[in-house]
């Protein structure tokens, strides 16, 4: 995409009156320029927050204002307000392989206002890391869990908490995996019931499931 291709966006600057969420940019296949000038719309027209996901060090050096989290690849121009209010979500991933699918969710929930706890490096491999931070994922008002592999921790902190689980398959595994199909597989057969899936990598989408989860229980 050149950096033209800004001037024919059309930005919803009208979603967030329908949906409770501004639009949010899609760095990944962007040209820095592209990404800098969509950001600077929603800036100026008062969106809140303003952020893009899928960036990399180029699309950040285009943005020096903004903060960048290149675990995540997230740049946030804009952040909401906290709303403790609304109650904490924890993210647990399996592997430290998996942060950066489980630092895009945090990453969009900060953005976002809401509470979150990242509680990382609890995969099912060593079942007792996920067992000691049972009081943690108890407490939470939704818990998104991210794992790869053969992703079976939503199957097991849905075991354990009263809360919604938004489980997050992750590209992460040898080859069988299938670049993340084997988890996707797993989490949609989990016999676990109360678990939510979303798409292979996708924090992003999983933070907004959790935050909808949370604005629809203050209603």
């Amino acid at each position: 995409m050149s950096p033209d291709d800004a001037a024919v966006a059309r930005l919803d600057h009208r979603r967030a009156g329908r949906t409770g969420e501004p639009e949010v940019v899609y760095g990944e296949g962007k040209s820095p320029a592209t990404v800098a000038r969509l950001l600077a719309e929603l800036l100026a027209g008062g969106s809140c927050p303003v952020l893009a996901t899928r960036c990399g060090p180029a699309h950040a050096a285009a943005m020096p204002d903004a903060e960048y989290d290149p675990v995540a690849r997230l740049l946030v121009a804009r952040a909401a307000a906290p709303q403790p209010e609304l109650g904490t979500v924890v993210v647990a991933c399996a592997g430290t392989s998996d942060l950066p699918v489980a630092r895009e969710a945090t990453g969009t929930l900060g953005a976002f206002g809401v509470t979150c706890d990242l509680v990382a490096d609890v995969g099912v491999a060593g079942i007792h890391r996920v067992l000691a931070e049972g009081d943690r994922l108890a407490g939470a008002s939704v818990c998104i869990v991210v794992a790869g592999m053969e992703a079976a921790l939503p199957t097991v902190v849905a075991g354990l908490v009263a809360c919604p689980v938004v489980g997050v398959p992750t590209s992460v595994g040898y080859g069988a995996s299938f670049q993340g199909l084997a988890a996707l597989l797993g989490m949609l057969t989990a016999c676990a019931p109360g678990i939510s899936v979303v798409n292979i990598d996708n924090g992003f989408g999983a933070a907004l499931v959790a935050r909808r989860i949370l604005r629809a229980g203050r209603r």
